[in-house]
């Protein structure tokens, strides 16, 4: 349906839009200003808007991408509704919530573009929302390029991708008991210029029972994946790949298939580190866990039917004691080493292992331990 059909003549925030302004579809198809593409990652594009709701941005979106909605998250079911019982009451409705949101988005976002900006615009399927905002900025005269099929084409493109990049890549995979340092080897590893994926981090979750990030959400299992193409795409075939074992779960996000395999696979380097120094790191990388007691008693009350009440017990008195070493001790010796080599023993489907000894990790080891890695073949 085209934008004549249902726009008249809006007056919003002392600005009018008129039919003159807002063109149909074929004038759309047929001005030089506006390119349609499926190519979500278009070159020439000097940004990405996307035009959805919040609530849709948030489960997923073209990385990079920034959100100005055409209809809010209220507006979109409120013209949905209506749909389903008028819908040329609904069209009236949508098209002038949507032509004032416009307005305020022509104010905060475009009124200090230069002539040069080139975005590119897309909807859910490339539909109305989109074309509403394009076919207004190429009347402004800008270059605008319209996804076609929008949201829809570039999460295909992400499935498709997702099939092919991780064969692409030869991958070394750092384990190790839980506080062993990984995620910092990791780091140190991407400041030496090696490409590291940082499966934790893309999920912003440690992978452990106290892995969840305070105060962050986990990303949709979408934009998990998204998260893990771009970075992916971003990577040389011809250079190593490190990363950490992993669970096929980080909390709520699953690995897919075809990484995890290639994760089972892969060369390991397993670093061993004492018991009192795996303490120590886990008690510095956990601080909110001792901040926060009482959600922790909660996640303890969770483990009783995997460590036994006894067990647990134990641990709740020392957590109020705040006896901070000789409860993660426990934790790890009953709960998470047991775990961590059970999950090992059946995830890790190669014997080509390399074991390195680390006596702590100060910044002199980490630095000796990385050359090692680097220079190991």
């Amino acid at each position: 349906m085209s934008l004549r059909r249902f726009i008249g003549t809006y007056t919003c925030n002392n600005r009018v839009f008129s039919n003159r302004h807002l063109q149909t579809l074929r004038t759309v198809k047929k001005a030089s200003k506006v390119t349609v593409t499926t190519d979500p990652y278009h070159p020439e594009a000097t940004d990405v808007i996307d035009v959805r709701t919040p609530d849709e941005f948030k489960l997923d979106h073209i990385p990079n991408a920034i959100n100005l909605p055409v209809l809010n998250n209220s507006q979109r079911d409120e013209v949905g509704k209506l749909y389903s019982t008028d819908q040329f009451r609904a069209r009236k409705v949508g098209a002038k919530l949507v032509v004032s949101n416009i307005s305020e988005i022509l104010d905060a976002h475009i009124s200090d573009k230069n002539k040069d900006y080139t975005p590119l615009v897309y909807c859910w399927r490339g539909g109305q929302r989109s074309r509403s905002l394009a076919t207004i900025l190429s009347e402004i005269g800008f270059d605008v390029f319209l996804l076609e099929g929008g949201y829809k084409t570039y999460r295909n493109r992400v499935k498709d991708d997702l099939k092919i990049l991780p064969d692409k890549f030869i991958y070394r995979v750092i384990t190790g008991l839980t506080g062993s340092g990984k995620t910092q080897i990791l780091c140190k590893l991407a400041e030496h210029g090696q490409q590291v994926l940082d499966l934790e981090g893309l999920a912003k979750h440690k992978g452990s029972m106290l892995g969840q990030y305070p105060n962050e959400d986990q990303p949709s299992q979408k934009y998990f994946t998204t998260l893990l193409v771009e970075k992916l795409m971003s990577f040389d075939p011809s250079k190593t790949v490190y990363m950490e074992s992993e669970s096929r779960r980080i909390g709520k996000c699953f690995i897919p298939e075809v990484l995890f395999s290639s994760l089972c696979h892969a060369q390991r380097i397993c670093v061993h580190l004492p018991m009192d120094e795996r303490v120590k790191h886990i008690i510095r990388d956990y601080p909110y866990m001792i901040e926060d007691v009482e959600t922790l008693h909660k996640i303890l009350e969770y483990l009783k039917r995997f460590c036994g009440t006894k067990n647990v017990e134990k641990w709740k008195m020392l957590v109020d004691k705040q006896d901070w070493e000789a409860f993660v001790e426990c934790l790890l010796q009953h709960h998470y080493d047991p775990t961590y080599t059970k999950s090992q023993t059946k995830n890790q489907l190669t014997e080509d292992v390399i074991d390195i000894e680390l006596c702590n990790l100060s910044e002199e080891s980490l630095q000796s331990l990385v050359n090692n890695i680097i220079t190991v073949k």
